[in-house]
């Protein structure tokens, strides 16, 4: 079953005062002149920026807890869910992108799950990734990740908000999170493939 999930930010997240998710597309640098969003520069021409807020929570959670009790497999908060904020008893859009690996550790952790699998395109967590050190990490304890994460070992747009993601995960109770290959859930499910991150509570 399918659910457009709405996922709640505060109206004051820092990440409204510095723009930094690029979206939408392309456009030479005499277009960007024209338009007053916030724009960066890439190697394939200027693109929009919006922010990238924090999740607090996700305002279907407990729709999609008792769907998950009926046993219904749950598609939600797809592309990190639609970003909101909360005035009284309304919500309002906001132009932002929510993090889709941070938003599924704020929805794991609501809905009580116990692991948290972040499926990806490559095998896990290594350090020296793309080098001739490169080395994979299978088993990762919480606090050892977020020293690797404080040490830049990780990039920010790509595996840094996963094992980000994972960490809060276990921090916040969840029992472990698994970063691997989309061919391998399964297996990393069953602890005999991907990074497993646990360690959160002790």
């Amino acid at each position: 079953m399918s659910l457009i999930s709405y996922v709640q930010v505060a109206e004051d997240d820092p990440a409204f005062r510095a723009p930094t998710k690029p979206i939408g597309p392309y456009y030479a640098a005499a277009e960007a002149a024209r338009f007053a969003w916030p724009m960066v520069s890439t190697p394939r021409g200027f693109r929009r920026v919006v922010a990238s807020p924090e999740p607090l929570t996700v305002v279907e959670k407990d729709e999609i807890q008792r769907l998950v009790e009926m046993d219904f497999i749950v598609v939600c908060c797809g592309g990190g869910g639609i970003p909101v904020t909360r005035e009284g008893r309304a919500f309002h859009g906001v132009d932002a992108v929510i993090d889709k690996d941070l938003a599924s550790a704020c929805l794991g952790r609501e809905v009580g799950v116990d692991t948290l699998v972040i499926a990806t395109d490559v095998a896990g967590v290594a350090t020296g990734f793309g080098t001739a050190g490169e080395t994979f990490l299978r088993q990762l304890d919480a606090a050892r990740a977020e020293q690797l994460l404080a040490a830049g070992e990780f990039p920010p747009g790509s595996m840094g908000p996963k094992v980000e993601a994972a960490v809060r995960f276990v921090r916040e109770g969840g029992t472990r999170a698994v970063i691997c290959h989309l061919d391998e859930i399964g297996a990393a499910v069953a602890g005999t493939a991907g990074t497993e991150i646990t360690g959160g509570t002790t």
